[in-house]
């Protein structure tokens, strides 16, 4: 996705209009960052489980700082110490691929002002073509440790129905989805959903 098409980004709400945004499974802070460059109004919470993320987004993005503030630790047990909090939260292929909805989405709702934003980027289908799941399951994708060793993790591919379904379920309105279609050809090639829903005011 080119810069401008990141949640979060002037398409997803207007950056000057929402002061204080938060980005869900950041890694290393990049869309985080620009937003900070690039929007004078915008406070950002870029938030990551992983400490090697963490590391590197300090060693990047340390003299952002207040206006961006970098925090390791998951998105829900983050989202649950910060209630009314947020205007906009986003993921650009982050938490919501890899974290329970079910989870995750409550806790997106409590964590926003009414009225706030969430906006977020995830696959249509999966790399290489197999269709999203019609129910709420994760599959598990091959993944590298740090170390570079083999492993596995738990990743949320769904259907836009399934999407809108539990974003509803959670207290979410004004859900839409747009598809974006793949900028890369090739056999892992995979649509994009994006997804926006605002929590009630």
């Amino acid at each position: 996705m080119e810069p401008g098409q990141w949640p979060g980004s002037g398409g997803s709400g207007g950056p000057d209009r929402a002061a204080r945004r938060g980005d869900l499974g950041a890694g290393a802070a990049r869309h985080a960052a620009h937003l900070v460059v690039h929007h004078e109004a915008v406070q950002v919470v870029a938030v990551d489980p992983s400490p090697e993320q963490y590391e590197m987004a300090a060693d990047l993005f340390r003299h952002l700082e207040p206006r961006l503030r970098i925090v390791l630790c998951d998105a829900v047990s983050h989202l649950k110490t910060t209630a009314n909090t947020y205007d906009v939260l986003y993921s650009v292929f982050g938490a919501l691929d890899f974290t329970d909805p079910r989870d995750l989405l409550p806790a997106a709702f409590f964590a926003l002002k009414p009225g706030g934003r969430l906006v977020f980027s995830t696959l249509a289908h999966y790399t290489g073509g197999a269709p999203a799941q019609p129910d709420v399951v994760a599959a598990s994708v091959p993944a590298r440790t740090p170390e570079g060793e083999a492993a596995t993790m738990h990743r949320w591919v769904l259907q836009e129905h399934v999407w809108v379904k539990a974003l509803d379920e959670a207290g979410f309105t004004g859900i839409s989805v747009d598809m974006l279609p793949s900028a890369v050809q090739g056999p892992r090639a995979a649509d994009t959903l994006l997804m926006t829903a605002t929590r009630r005011p």
